[in-house]
């Protein structure tokens, strides 16, 4: 994907952005919409959601869904490059940078027809940043304290500087939710939550389907248009482009670029690749041996051909990876000495390493995924070379994000979306081990980039903060933390009926915009 990088926009240079955005509806979107009212929107996917627990859920078949009924005070723009009001309608900012004031929007209601009240977003804040490092809580690690001033203002002390501040509170883990999650248990509150978004809790067929109704108490005047939407889950790429041309389905959600290619010219679909901020990686658990050596896990890097699997795989819709920042990320620094396709470098690195005969390993990968299947094939290729067997082991989507979660692998294609415009989301994930998922599943622990990585965080000079993120990307690439693959743009395929539907570089969609 040959596209320029976005607008470098922290939380703080936003300033003005957010305070001359403040917006009259939900879903502001610019996206036109054009259709009639009504109707039930279908979207076919491969893995079923796993929890609707917006705090300490990490996969974006959740996310996608709990976004339609969970709102945050700011919302990300539509071209992913900075925050906007949205249950808030504006805030103040202390002079040390460290109370903001924040202001909320009149006339919020949940789907339970309670208000919105400053007390719900203090709940709502505050039991985010207690899941800590077990979930999403690590993203309001500067927060000092969150104070419901008045109902419809609440005002936030930050422990230092935090110049990701706004885009952390944009974060759908910061969504807001009933006081006391209205007299529940967490654990029953999120069996069917309640938030102020379109959509409102409907039905859920573990493994097979997720549907959610109208909110017809919705803030935003006239939305949403549709009905219902509901997600099916279609693990096979080519089932959901046969269902999505027989028309059982309105929207095939990331179909094979195989699949893709077709469709594009298939009477009555529209296939579209959105700009991303997608990075496609392999994860390496540093819990298996022989993959603690550095040496090893940079051979690996080294022995993999990406301009061919851009070629291959993704049909030329993608640009290799040479960084743990995409190009759409604030602080890109393009080509941070990361390793790149050199089979002489890859067979230096495992010669200098514990196992320079070679070893046998595993990587863990999707069944009825076409894309992973690919890259599977093509590292077992190009891993002989250098003295490594690797073998293929398929799992159901549902499987394998299973044994992901529990560490229960060697290898496996990971890949990473942002969801707010600062790097600080990704960074903290990837490269610390408090940052909610074990270094994205890799147990990669360096003191020095996790030191790094906290200074960039409380550094609100973006010329300093530039530098952090050069080293960061810098020390990372040195360590083959990861092998970085390919950046690639979101494929969707839908019918050509469905009108308003856009997705963000970061991977959202308004979905109280569309109609069918």
């Amino acid at each position: 994907m040959n596209r320029a990088p976005a607008v470098r926009l922290t939380a703080l240079t936003a300033v003005a952005a957010v305070a001359l955005a403040a917006c009259g509806g939900g879903g502001s979107s610019s996206t036109s919409t054009a259709g009639k009212d009504g109707g039930k929107l279908v979207i076919a996917r491969a893995a079923d959601a796993l929890s609707m627990n917006k705090t300490t859920t990490f996969d974006n078949s959740s996310i996608y869904v709990f976004e339609q009924m969970m709102e945050p005070l700011f919302m990300v723009s539509e071209d992913g490059t900075k925050v906007e009001p949205w249950l808030a309608t504006g805030y103040d900012v202390s002079s040390d940078k460290l109370t903001y004031t924040i202001h909320l929007r009149e006339g919020v209601t949940f789907s339970n027809g309670s208000p919105m009240t400053a007390k719900d977003v203090k709940f709502s804040i505050d039991e985010d940043t207690k899941t800590g490092a077990d979930g999403w809580g690590y993203i309001n690690a500067a927060i000092d304290t969150v104070t419901a001033t008045d109902d419809k203002t609440v005002t936030i002390k930050l422990k230092y500087a935090w110049a990701p501040i706004l885009a952390d509170l944009s974060l759908f883990s910061n969504a807001i939710i009933p006081d006391n999650y209205g007299g529940k248990t967490a654990e029953q509150f999120y069996e069917a939550p309640v938030g102020t978004g379109p959509f409102v809790w409907g039905e859920w067929k573990k493994g097979q389907s997720l549907t959610l109704n109208k909110n017809p108490k919705y803030w935003g005047s006239g939305k949403p248009h549709l009905d219902s939407v509901t997600w099916t889950v279609v693990p096979d790429a080519n089932t959901r482009k046969l269902q999505l041309q027989g028309k059982q389905i309105d929207i095939d959600e990331f179909p094979d670029w195989s699949s893709f290619s077709a469709l594009k010219s298939a009477p009555g679909i529209t296939a579209t690749a959105f700009p991303s901020t997608r990075i496609d990686y392999v994860t390496m658990n540093q819990k298996k041996t022989p993959l603690q050596d550095v040496h090893v896990r940079r051979a690996i890097a080294y022995a993999l051909d990406r301009e061919s699997m851009v070629k291959t795989v993704l049909y030329g819709n993608g640009q290799a990876a040479d960084s743990l920042l995409s190009p759409g990320t604030p602080f890109y620094a393009k080509n941070p000495q990361a390793p790149s396709y050199d089979v002489a470098t890859a067979k230096a690195e495992m010669a200098k390493s514990s196992t320079p005969q070679g070893f046998s390993t595993s990587i863990s990968i999707s069944s009825g995924d076409p894309n992973q299947g690919s890259v599977a094939q093509i590292m077992q290729s190009e891993l002989k070379e250098i003295g490594i067997d690797l073998q293929i082991q398929q799992l159901d989507p549902t499987a394998l994000r299973a044994a992901r979660n529990a560490g229960n692998f060697t290898m496996l294609l990971g890949g990473w979306t942002m969801d707010i415009p600062d790097p600080d989301e990704w960074t903290s994930f990837a490269v610390d081990p408090d940052g909610g998922s074990h270094s994205a599943y890799t147990y990669y622990d360096n003191p020095d980039v996790i030191a790094i990585n906290k200074k960039a965080q409380a550094e609100t000079d973006d010329t300093k903060r530039a530098e952090l993120y050069k080293e960061l990307q810098e020390k990372t690439a040195a360590d083959a933390w990861a092998a970085y693959l390919y950046y690639s743009p979101y494929a969707y395929a839908m019918q050509s009926s469905v009108k308003g539907f856009h997705v963000t570089p970061l991977g959202n969609y308004h979905l109280e915009n569309v109609t069918k």
